[in-house]
């Protein structure tokens, strides 16, 4: 059965990677940032076999189910995180309660995602950046405009739509549904993995010693992440579009203030288009 860590994009998804990688699968709950054992949904790899073309999305969609059902069919307890909204195309459900034991959804404030979308996906302004946080057809993780010799396993077509229309997708999943805010994360995040740990505990058969949560805490403190990407790289974060050097993956954490960075007009236009959403949230 799987655990989704669900999540719009830069909304702290691999920070809660991490953690439970040091947590469940790292010994010593040491940090081992490029070798995090928790693997991404839809995968090219899960998906060979069931479709001819690895770059035609109704194909992918139509085999979501399929390859899920191929996932667990060993009946083991898997974590995967993933970047779709939760959503039904042309009649296939992205995933469903007979393959999914529970969600962890990474949820952050859109005016500070804005901020971190404009520096990982090299969008020249924040214009720009609004544009591509307010498309509800937004697709990640492959431009079809791009051929390689070779193609990395991520690179697969992932809908992420919007930031409105990706929250309100995975916070109505009917079964075991765990929020984490990035806010609380920064603000007190050992309160918020013991949370989560209790929550895990709770849906399944996992032990887990709060030594090893506060461990794994220390171990996952955010300028460690940072620390360690810029010694020994990260091999998940990319390349500027335009420079083609490398974009820090861990880059403002506490310090990304949408107050400093953003304009007016800006803000103003995220809080009118997502105002119920971040009402809900107690982000306004």
């Amino acid at each position: 059965m799987i655990i989704w860590l669900a999540s719009y994009p830069k909304s702290g998804n691999t920070w809660v990677r991490s953690f439970l990688n040091s947590l469940l699968f790292s010994e010593n709950n040491k940090l081992n940032l490029n070798n995090i054992l928790i693997d991404q949904f839809p995968n090219r790899r899960h998906f060979r076999g069931l479709v001819n073309d690895l770059d035609n999305f109704n194909e992918i969609s139509k085999n979501w189910i399929t390859a899920q059902e191929k996932i667990n069919m060993d009946k083991k307890i898997k974590f995967f995180k993933t970047h779709n909204i939760l959503c039904t195309i042309n009649g296939n459900n992205f995933t469903n309660t007979k393959n999914t034991l529970g969600v962890i959804h990474v949820v952050r404030d859109p005016r500070n995602v804005i901020t971190s979308i404009k520096n990982h996906y090299s969008e020249r302004n924040y214009d720009d950046a609004l544009s591509f946080l307010f498309d509800e057809h937004n697709f990640v993780g492959r431009d079809l405009k791009v051929k390689k010799d070779k193609y990395d396993e991520s690179d697969i077509l992932t809908l992420i739509a919007s930031w409105q229309v990706h929250y309100n997708s995975w916070k109505v999943f009917p079964k075991n549904y765990h929020l984490i805010k990035y806010e609380n994360l920064i603000k007190n995040p050992l309160d918020e993995f013991l949370l989560l740990s209790k929550f895990l505990t709770k849906i399944s058969n996992i032990s887990i010693d709060n030594d090893k949560i506060i461990k794994s805490v220390k171990e996952n403190d955010f300028e460690k992440l940072k620390t360690v990407e810029m010694n020994d790289g990260f091999r998940e974060a990319v390349k500027d579009k335009n420079t083609k050097n490398l974009v820090p993956f861990f880059n403002l954490g506490k310090n990304n203030n949408w107050k400093k960075l953003l304009e007016d007009k800006i803000i103003n236009k995220i809080e009118k288009k997502f105002h119920n959403e971040m009402h809900e949230l107690n982000y306004l």
